[in-house]
């Protein structure tokens, strides 16, 4: 590692001290910026808001809170982003924030999926005959041999599973990322075997992995079949989000910690790159809301129900006819 000229170490130490206050020396450009990416903040909150009085007005209840909770993603990192801008001091807390709302998010958009299907039951009716296509991103993209999965009750509760860990194990990390690092011993830039972070890291690499892995099964298993509801345009969405918000800001963090984005006092080389993050992630996340917006705020036709239930409801109704030709006859 390239060791820190002492501007960037003052820099350091000037941010630590100042922390709230290192926006408050901004000139007229940077002054402008701020006022922009606030107003930006400001209206994907609002169109989200929106959304939200859409969806509890057109949507059926079944849906409305899985719905809520995926259109939520952007304008939740876009308000944690420019909170992270505002007061660099909070990044922490507002990268731990967005990161256990988005890990929730992965599950929710695997629910949808299903739920779009028609529920459980109804999906399972669907392809009772079928096989799940495990030979997918990001775990066995490469092993286009494996063979397929049988669909159960089983294997949906494996998938399901699959992305309710990394929901509920992704907050246990980040707090205990948290807590470490208000003790001192968490820092991105000592990746050391002795360090605490490198471990995290890989920890939640994995689990992020695992979780990504069921979602791209169930994607490549229902977009046939929910190219009606324009799953392909919501999953490119859900990949943007997950790029931009997780693989974005670790490049730009690897960058700033090897000091390839220079210092600029007060902020050090790993503060300015999470500054730098933040406007990024709010212009971005702003774009992606109104894309969105436009993607969910439709009501789309239901699926037709399965021809087994079909002939069952048919079945059904004819009972009662050949009961009364029964006892008219008897008559």
């Amino acid at each position: 590692m390239v060791p820190a000229p002492p501007n960037c170490v003052l820099g350091g130490k000037l941010h630590k001290e100042l922390g709230e206050s290192c926006c408050t020396g901004l000139d007229l450009a940077g002054r402008f910026l701020f006022a922009i990416l606030t107003l930006m903040t400001l209206i994907a909150n609002l169109v989200f808001i929106e959304e939200v009085v859409y969806i509890y007005r057109k949507i059926h209840s079944s849906k409305r809170s899985i719905l809520i909770w995926i259109n939520a993603a952007a304008p939740v990192i876009a308000t944690t982003s420019c909170i992270g801008m505002w007061i660099p001091r909070s990044t922490m807390f507002t990268d731990f924030t967005a990161s256990v709302f988005f890990a929730i998010v992965i599950h929710k958009f695997l629910m949808m999926m299903i739920k779009e299907c028609g529920g459980q039951k109804l999906f399972l009716k669907r392809f009772e005959n079928g096989h799940f296509k495990i030979s997918t991103g990001p775990c066995c993209c490469c092993c286009l041999c494996l063979p397929g999965v049988r669909i159960t009750r089983r294997s949906l509760f494996w998938l399901k599973l699959g992305t309710f860990q990394f929901a509920l194990f992704r907050p246990v990390f980040m707090f205990l990322s948290t807590v470490l690092w208000t003790n001192g011993n968490y820092s991105l830039s000592n990746l050391s075997p002795k360090g605490a972070a490198i471990w995290i890291s890989c920890f939640i690499a994995i689990l992020t992995i695992i979780a990504l892995w069921p979602v791209g099964i169930m994607f490549q298993q229902v977009r046939v079949l929910l190219n009606c509801k324009k799953i392909i345009p919501k999953f490119a969405l859900y990949q943007f989000i997950l790029i931009l918000n997780h693989l974005q800001t670790a490049i730009i963090n690897i960058l700033a910690v090897q000091r390839i984005i220079p210092c600029a006092p007060p902020l050090s080389s790993p503060a300015r790159g999470a500054y730098i993050s933040h406007q990024i992630l709010i212009m971005e996340m702003f774009l992606v809301t109104l894309i969105s917006r436009v993607v969910y705020r439709r009501r789309y036709d239901e699926l037709d129900p399965p021809a087994c239930i079909t002939e069952e409801a048919g079945v059904k109704k004819q009972t009662p006819i050949l009961n009364v030709a029964v006892r008219e006859d008897g008559l």
